[in-house]
């Protein structure tokens, strides 16, 4: 009896076990605690590991600060001697004004045909401020990115205005999403064609319908004949009208097909319908009329309801006529 209860209590696998109480002493975890992973690996203590402490957030905060400090590219502070110095490079202004690449705004420069401020620029690295300082080359100004210089070719029946309450259709139409506000330089009647200027250079719209300034427009004019010979002289010496004298620069007879006559009328005034009220009181009212030149700019070949913008060197020949 005794001996079948020393066997029983030898294959219990319970407190009482040898072979537990070996591998206790030894430091190895049960077969059991191995397979659930609730002691150490396998040759391991069945020791538990001690768990970090919590950390706060503002030190998971310094951190993350201190890993994006070591992959970002440390700013380099140059000594104020060596520092970047104001303004733009004179190269750059001039090939983003549209006068070619980097390269052949340098070659402008060592020609000797760049000034800044009434001074010629002979040497490279010249830095400008393009809306303070005066930049001409070969004697023209050149317009800043910041101004804009457009010229349409108005269709018979559009308004000469930026907005028009009663619905009609107005310049306004053609500039549409716009960055920067733009108006028109002096005015067309609705029914008549022709080159119309839109900027945002105040200035200088100023100086273009200013009387003082005298700038010329150039008008394509079709009456019926038979006219005259000296219909040109006496537009030139002055017809009377109801606010005074009005004279003609210039008179030409652009073309005669049988009565119709195309004939070419230039003024520097600027007074309404002008030439349509000249024309009508030395006895040829006009059937159509458009405007062709404003100054320096010519319409061409430009396309009725296009509006195109204008090059460097005609808005420094614009500018050149009224003394920008």
């Amino acid at each position: 009896m005794r001996s079948s209860g020393s066997n029983s209590n030898r294959n219990y696998r319970g407190a009482g076990n040898s072979r537990d109480d070996r591998q206790r002493r030894a430091g190895r975890p049960r077969p059991e605690e191995r397979r659930y992973g609730q002691g150490g690996g396998p040759g391991g203590g069945a020791k538990k590991k001690r768990s970090a402490p919590a950390r706060s957030r503002e030190y998971d905060a310094q951190l993350e600060e201190r890993n994006r400090a070591r992959h970002d590219k440390p700013a380099v502070r140059l000594p104020k001697t060596f520092g970047e110095a104001e303004g733009e490079r004179l190269q750059k202004v001039l090939a983003r004004a549209g006068l070619g690449s980097r390269r052949s705004c340098e070659e402008l420069i060592d020609q000797g045909r760049v000034e800044v401020n009434g001074q010629v620029v002979l040497s490279q690295g010249r830095r400008v401020d393009p809306d303070k300082d005066e930049i001409k080359v070969d004697g023209l100004t050149v317009a800043t990115q910041s101004h804009l210089f457009f010229a349409l070719n108005k269709p018979a029946g559009v308004v000469s205005s930026m907005e028009d309450p009663e619905g009609r259709q107005c310049l306004g139409d053609y500039v549409q999403n716009r960055e920067t506000r733009l108006f028109h330089v002096g005015r067309l009647d609705t029914e008549t064609e022709g080159l119309i200027l839109l900027t945002n250079h105040g200035e200088l719209a100023h100086r273009l319908t200013h009387p003082r300034y005298g700038v010329t427009k150039t008008y394509l004019a079709a009456i019926q004949g038979p006219i005259p010979r000296d219909l040109g002289k006496r537009l030139k010496d002055g017809v009377p009208l109801e606010d005074g004298y009005a004279r003609a620069d210039h008179f030409r007879v652009v073309e005669n097909v049988g009565k119709n006559y195309l004939v070419e009328v230039s003024l520097h005034e600027g007074r309404k319908h002008i030439v349509r009220r000249m024309l009508a009181e030395v006895g040829f009212p006009v059937d159509k009329l458009v405007r062709t030149g404003f100054g320096p700019i010519v319409l061409g070949d430009q396309k009725s309801g296009w509006l195109r913008r204008m090059s460097n060197t005609e808005v420094g020949r614009l500018m050149k006529e009224v003394g920008l």
